[in-house]
């Protein structure tokens, strides 16, 4: 990082927490004024979060005990009839909509956790969801949280409309920051710690994506794509311009024709110019503010880096498979390690749901459902295994 972008990331670390971490959110407020990064706060405290209990008399107990899982001597094969099994996936930024939990509050622990979550974070976060404003839902800072307690809340009505589903799930997954949603449901992270660590890492991935302008791309490709090399020509082509460090790579596997391209926004625009000549047939723009899941986003993994390591985590109780390399987390290090490591590397979905969901000819499949806020993930599924996607229902949040 440049000098001068070192300077603008603390003076954006100033100002991150919302006038203060004490007050609520005002929606009639502009959104400029929410975004005013307090970066600086946010380094000095990510390291003694962890020991603050929010003050609240409403929450008692973890959201996942461990009694309640009994998946732990269980590999994701085991010896049994995968018919007799479930794989649970998690959505991430992206999915929120205004609307929704709304219709989960009836269900048992679903109110309480919001009550926590709102608690910790200092704003009504039920209200945000149900009511909006749509921008301040859709803004990194509020989203990332937003999806893993509205994903949480969609496992508490699958819990009680299908606790054998439940008790019956052999790995599970999640999408992004639908990774911390999977690690909370396997009993490696509590819920509590989880918003707490979603809370500094929305804010740090915002103040990393102000300081230059760039954005993320979901590219669709014919079968004789060259996107690697697209990337490396765009970032060629951005050094003539005298955009030196230029970003652009891949950051999403999505599935075989459909990747997600992360860079600087004069990178992508290059991309834009010259899709055909790559084999790109269709592309958009995705409403995010930032080029998540590469190199610009290292001034985040260093704050997020500090925050995991004042954070306890235990081993998982059933399979998570991590985005980075799509293996099973075998380690607390490993966690640590590689949610660090997450901010900047590549989201390989596609290697996850192969990992996953890979069969000889003839087998069965286990029962897969998508619990969160829509319906993207089964979507992916389908082009990625057919046979898997037929096994799959959404447990909307």
């Amino acid at each position: 990082m440049s000098s001068l972008n070192q300077v603008r990331f603390l003076k954006a670390m100033r100002n991150i927490c919302y006038r203060s971490l004490s007050c609520t959110i005002q929606y009639n407020c502009s959104k400029e004024d929410v975004l005013k990064p307090n970066m600086k706060h946010l380094v000095e405290n990510s390291a003694s979060f962890a020991e603050k209990d929010p003050d609240t008399d409403k929450w008692h107990t973890p959201v996942y005990p461990k009694k309640c899982r009994l998946q732990s001597n269980k590999s994701f094969h085991p010896q049994v009839d995968p018919r007799t099994t479930s794989v649970i996936i998690f959505p991430g930024q992206g999915s929120q909509y205004v609307g929704m939990s709304k219709s989960l509050i009836e269900y048992p622990q679903v109110k309480e956790m919001y009550d926590c979550a709102s608690e910790i974070l200092k704003y009504d976060l039920l209200d945000l969801c149900i009511n909006g404003p749509e921008d301040m839902l859709n803004m990194t800072v509020h989203s990332q949280v937003a999806v893993m307690v509205a994903s949480l809340a969609a496992v508490e009505k699958l819990r009680t409309e299908a606790e054998m589903v439940i008790n019956s799930c052999v790995a599970t997954a999640g999408f992004s920051v639908g990774e911390y949603s999977a690690l909370v449901f396997a009993g490696a992270l509590e819920f509590e710690r989880a918003v707490r660590l979603l809370k500094i890492r929305g804010e740090a991935m915002q103040a990393a994506s102000d300081l230059e302008p760039t954005g993320m791309m979901t590219v669709f490709l014919q079968p004789c794509a060259k996107i690697k090399l697209a990337c490396i020509e765009a970032r060629k082509w951005c050094e003539e311009q005298t955009i030196f460090n230029a970003e652009c790579r891949v950051a999403i596997y999505l599935f075989p024709d459909c990747k997600v391209i992360s860079g600087h926004l004069e990178a992508l625009k290059y991309l834009e110019s010259n899709a055909a000549k790559y084999g790109i047939k269709k592309f958009k723009y995705l409403p995010v503010s930032g080029a998540f899941h590469t190199k610009v986003m290292k001034p985040a993994k260093k704050v997020l880096e500090k925050a995991l390591i004042a954070t306890p985590f235990e081993i998982p109780l059933i399979p998570v498979h991590a985005n980075v390399d799509g293996n099973p987390y075998r380690s607390v290090e490993q966690i640590r390690k590689k949610l660090a490591d997450q901010l900047c590397y590549p989201v390989r979905w596609e290697q996850i749901m192969h990992i996953l969901f890979e069969r000889s000819q003839g087998s069965e499949f286990p029962n897969v459902y998508e619990c969160g806020p829509g319906t993207s993930m089964k979507s992916i599924l389908r082009f990625n295994n057919n046979l898997a996607y037929q096994k799959c229902s959404n447990v909307l949040a």
